[in-house]
């Protein structure tokens, strides 16, 4: 942990805010708990509230056409109302913050997405309603198991994972809550790859189930080149008894004998 000081907000010699994660490391749906940290500069300093935003850091994407860049709050909690922190005074701030359901995945396997990286920001805002913003704290977010089943049947056809980008709007037929949704991009196998340029995996998951979408672009000359959508909804339960490489294979298999024809 490492405090920064608030210069913005409280000027010269004003308090220092650093924030202390309980696990680094959650799921969609789950919570993040951990600590809030004040300490106190040379003179009191009077603050209006604490607030903690997770969010998402999104490096610019690889091409053009619908990625967002940039910092994105997925979920925001106040943890502190008005109150004066004296000179010299520490103060710790326990926290609870709900990961919503549609949080992206970065990290799967142990290996972090490339392109996108999650973290807990805390925001300080002092009586002249000046706002300072702590550094990112970085927050790795795992795959349900429900979504893990589809991406291992990825890597046993033999798929072979490009990036992970975050879309502005949303996906046709599908409710969400945020306004993005994520892509995990894969090439082909060998078998399919005269036919598929690329396929795009999308998760929407909530409480009650799972919605799984496939997006294909395939290669020029292709009738559907510009994008052919498969759409997979069921609970988490039925996620997991699944066979997801004979689903995804028999649904490509179908695209692309249809192309041929």
């Amino acid at each position: 942990m490492v405090f920064k000081r608030m210069l913005g907000a409280f000027g010269d010699g004003g308090p220092s805010v650093g924030t202390l994660l309980a696990m680094s490391r959650t799921q969609p749906g789950g919570t993040l708990s951990g600590e809030v940290r004040l300490k106190g500069g040379d003179h009191d300093a009077r603050v209006e509230r604490i607030g903690l935003g997770l969010v998402a850091r999104v490096e610019p994407a690889r091409r053009e056409g619908g990625e967002q860049s940039g910092l994105v709050e997925l979920a925001h909690a106040e943890v502190s109302g008005p109150s004066t922190l004296g000179q010299g005074q520490d103060r710790t701030i326990a926290f609870q913050v709900a990961v919503p359901w549609e949080t992206p995945i970065s990290e799967i396997g142990g290996r972090h997405l490339a392109g996108l990286a999650l973290g807990v920001r805390t925001e300080v805002v002092s009586a002249a309603m000046v706002v300072e913003q702590g550094d990112l704290d970085m927050v790795a977010v795992r795959p349900l198991p429900s979504q893990q089943r589809v991406l291992h049947a990825f890597a046993q056809l033999g798929f072979h994972f490009v990036s992970a980008v975050l879309r502005a709007g949303g996906l046709a037929g599908v409710r969400q809550d945020l306004p993005f949704y994520q892509g995990i991009e894969f090439y082909p196998p060998t078998r399919y790859a005269g036919s598929i340029h690329e396929v795009e995996l999308a998760f929407v998951p909530s409480p009650s189930g799972l919605d799984v979408v496939l997006t294909v672009n395939g290669h020029a000359g292709r009738h559907w080149s510009g994008g052919a959508v498969g759409r997979f909804q069921m609970t988490h339960a039925e996620a997991l008894r699944t066979d997801w490489p004979s689903e995804v294979d028999r649904w490509l298999g179908g695209l692309t004998r249809h192309a041929r024809g």
